[in-house]
């Protein structure tokens, strides 16, 4: 009989363990059911939010951009603000927002149609704050295209430390304009104008600015590694500390400009126009100086160790303690320079056909 009990009291035990165990998993699956249903209804919350979210976006967007079709300079400013206000908010609209900025300006700006006579100092304040919203957006991402802005006029200090990199300035009028610390690498600013321009320190590195004109610019310290300045006016331009080491300047007017430790290590100056030109403890070694016009530049302390002065005018410059070691200095006139044949001949073997004596 106690067997009986006993085999009694176990079946008793296995029927409760199955029962508990019916009972907690239909409590796991109505667990699991609940969050379920739960996450689908966050997840359409979300959905729905974004949708609204969304919807508000592009109405804003919409007003922002009739807005910007006014006839009234403050309400197409407004707009302006609200653009960028958009493009902080929705990041896929940044680049429409950006190349309509860009369009907004060209369309607006009078530089391409009107007499520079006839232009205020300044672009009007819709344009300017145009530009000055553009200047201080992100980055662009390495895939966007250009920033188109060619043809247009920069206000004095709409840019200063902006990110232009790889935009199109081509033809851009930006004298007197504040670019200081500015990223203009791999910009284009061809035939742009830039008379007067403050660019000290910017990064200008593999920059485009053949035939540009930036008489009078002050460039100290800044970056012009590989830049193009093919037939550039930089005529009594400060370029004092830059750096524009494999630049080409070919054909560069660089009279009277002030290039006072620059350094122009292995850059192409072929028959460059650097007559009255400051150099002083300049560096050019290996530079491409083959018939420049160096007469009456200051070239004191500078490095020419290894520079190609085939056939350039050095008539009345100041050489004195500048290292010529290893130049060619084949055909250059170096009359009134202070060196006589012997001294050529003692620091290079290159100097056939070298004029010496005093200066005309």
């Amino acid at each position: 009989m106690d067997l009986d009990h006993q085999e009694a009291d176990r079946k008793d035990q296995r029927r409760h363990r199955w029962f508990n165990t019916w009972i907690l998993g239909i409590g796991v699956l109505a667990t699991v059911g609940t969050l379920l249903v739960t996450a689908l209804t966050l997840r359409s919350g979300q959905e729905q939010l974004n949708l609204a979210r969304e919807g508000q976006v592009t109405d804003r967007y919409t007003k922002a951009v009739e807005q910007l079709g006014s006839d009234k300079r403050e309400v197409r400013t407004a707009a302006v603000y609200a653009l960028e206000r958009i493009a902080k908010d929705s990041e896929p609209d940044r680049q429409a927002i950006r190349d309509l900025m860009a369009a907004f300006i060209r369309e607006r700006d009078p530089a391409s149609t009107v007499k520079t006579d006839d232009l205020p100092i300044e672009p009007a304040t819709d344009i300017a704050a145009a530009l000055t919203v553009l200047g201080r957006r992100p980055p662009d991402p390495d895939t966007a295209p250009r920033l188109d802005l060619h043809s247009t006029r920069i206000p004095r200090s709409a840019l200063s430390s902006a990110d232009l990199s790889h935009a199109y300035l081509n033809g851009a009028d930006l004298s007197g304009a504040d670019l200081g610390g500015a990223n203009l690498s791999r910009v284009n600013l061809g035939g742009a104008t830039l008379n007067g321009a403050y660019l000290s320190h910017a990064d200008l590195q593999s920059a485009y600015l053949e035939n540009a004109t930036l008489s009078r610019a002050t460039l100290s310290g800044a970056n012009l590694r590989f830049t193009n300045l093919i037939r550039a006016d930089l005529s009594r331009a400060d370029l004092s500390n830059v750096d524009l080491s494999r630049a080409d300047l070919g054909g560069a007017d660089l009279q009277s400009a002030y290039l006072s430790g620059a350094n122009l290590s292995f850059a192409s100056l072929r028959t460059a126009n650097l007559h009255s030109t400051v150099l002083f403890s300049a560096n050019l070694k290996s530079t491409d100086l083959s018939g420049t016009d160096l007469s009456g530049a200051d070239l004191q302390s500078a490095n020419l160790n290894g520079a190609d002065l085939s056939g350039a005018n050095l008539s009345g410059a100041d050489l004195s303690h500048a290292d010529l070691s290893g130049a060619d200095l084949q055909d250059a006139d170096l009359r009134g320079t202070g060196l006589s044949e012997q001294d050529v001949r003692a620091i290079t073997d290159y100097w056939g056909g070298a004029r010496f004596g005093p200066a005309e």
